[in-house]
């Protein structure tokens, strides 16, 4: 038995819930995977996972030998890591951030990156729901607001402001704002994802809004802005140059919320692999020159 490979096929079991999804992971086939285990459990004397046609259950044996090769795993590719030299960080980082924000600001400064680390292979997950990533093997997630999550750590890589904007077109036809309670009298582009619901956050409390369309993705949002729909609540960043060329307007600036963090978060119970703590190393030194996402306001 490769007890490092069936070690690695009981962790990545226990996280993702799937044979399958292991087996796909690391190329092995399912028939493979299940083998691997077994022999691990022969090999330790005990049951770690209850098996059955719809999911599978970690036992209290399982639990306890989990959290331990979890960490063995991380003290070995730390160690290869470190074998090969810290200033050559390679292998695969995997990644999950909204398709906004990778597509604008990240997949744009990754050649600089890949030029100074050519070892170090990018998979980018771009999706606006939300990414679990443990289950879903992934080192880094790029989020932005207070973390919450007490399994996850998380590094600042810089902060974020929302704005409420709106095409001159549109506050031409409707009015412009002047407190938030005016919104209950305007066409409110809504974001299917958004925490708080159909209400926009503002100093003085939340607002209810509403309007005839709702997208789930921030992209649409700002193309429909743009196309005098309605009013979007956009991060900063996304209509900085539009509000400068004067495409959008800001409106109820006085009323906003403060800049929120841009973090990168990561899984607490894992050690942070060389490539990428340097991945975010270089995040957060472009965003600290990037508008929008180095606290400098809109309005300034």
């Amino acid at each position: 038995m490769d007890k490092l490979t069936a070690m690695t096929s009981f962790v990545r079991a226990v996280e993702t819930g799937s044979f399958s999804a292991v087996a796909r992971e690391l190329g092995i086939g399912q028939p493979n995977v299940s083998r691997h285990i077994a022999a691990l459990e022969q090999t330790l004397g005990t049951q770690l996972l209850h098996r059955s046609t719809r999911r599978l259950t970690v036992t209290p044996e399982g639990q306890r030998y989990y959290e331990q090769a979890r960490l063995a795993l991380d003290v070995i590719g730390k160690a290869e890591s470190d074998a090969r030299g810290q200033q050559n960080p390679q292998g695969l980082l995997r990644i999950a951030c909204s398709p906004a924000l990778g597509v604008e600001k990240i997949i744009g400064v990754m050649p600089a990156f890949m030029a100074r680390y050519p070892d170090i292979r990018l998979d980018l997950r771009l999706s606006d729901a939300y990414a679990d990533l443990v289950a879903e093997g992934l080192d880094l997630a790029i989020r932005g607001g207070v973390l919450a999550d007490s399994a996850l750590r998380a590094r600042r890589i810089g902060s974020s402001e929302r704005v409420h904007v709106a095409s001159p077109a549109y506050l031409d036809a409707w009015g412009t704002p002047e407190t938030p309670d005016d919104l209950a009298r305007h066409q409110c582009v809504l974001y299917t994802y958004m925490a708080s619901g159909d209400t926009w956050p503002f100093r003085d409390g939340d607002k209810p809004v509403s309007g005839r369309m709702r997208i789930d993705n921030l992209e649409g949002i700002r193309r429909a802005v743009l196309d005098g729909i309605g009013i979007g609540y956009l991060p900063g960043w996304m209509v900085w140059e539009h509000v400068k060329n004067g495409s959008l307007r800001v409106v109820l600036a006085a009323h906003a919320m403060p800049p929120t963090p841009l973090h990168a978060v990561y899984a607490a119970q894992r050690l942070l692999p060389r490539r990428a703590v340097v991945f975010i190393d270089y995040l957060a030194a472009v965003f600290a020159d990037t508008p929008g996402l180095n606290g400098v306001p809109l309005a300034a």
